[in-house]
């Protein structure tokens, strides 16, 4: 028997998948450390990208210093990526829906990263951390009460 494929929304952005990946790592690592929520905005790249954090403060270059471990040992652990499929209902209380695209369909695809992270995401996505390589970041500067992180993988 044909197993049916989900309908989901068209996706617009072809990412790098080893960098899309990572940056789910980056804002679980971000939420576990500072207690904010995901990345207000994204830009990512193959070569450099960038995520925009909502915080009360800058954090120290420690701070950061540890983000940037974390984020390299959670790679590290081999973890594999997976896809779910649940309905909006299901999602309500699981996820944030404000950042849904208006007219979003009826089934959402929900991402796993072992069992480190989860979230909405319609992008592409490497099979397994390993595939990642080691998370740098290359600068970073705070403004206004939002952390800008400029990041690559080497």
């Amino acid at each position: 028997m044909e197993e049916k494929q989900p309908v989901l929304n068209e996706h617009n952005k072809a990412e790098y998948p080893p960098m899309h990946t990572c940056e789910h790592v980056v804002n679980r690592t971000m939420v576990n450390l500072f207690g904010c929520g995901r990345a207000v905005s994204a830009h990512i790249e193959r070569k450099k990208s960038k995520l925009d954090f909502a915080l009360q403060a800058c954090p120290t270059d420690e701070q950061m210093a540890e983000l940037e471990a974390k984020v390299n040992e959670v790679l590290r652990q081999d973890l594999s990526v997976s896809m779910e499929y649940i309905t909006q209902e299901e999602a309500m209380g699981r996820f944030d829906l404000k950042r849904l695209p208006e007219g979003a369909s009826e089934t959402l695809r929900v991402v796993h990263v072992g069992d480190y992270d989860e979230c909405l995401c319609i992008g592409t996505h490497v099979e397994n951390t390993s595939e990642i390589g080691t998370f740098k970041i290359a600068s970073y500067d705070y403004k206004e009460g939002i952390l800008r992180m400029r990041f690559k993988i080497v």
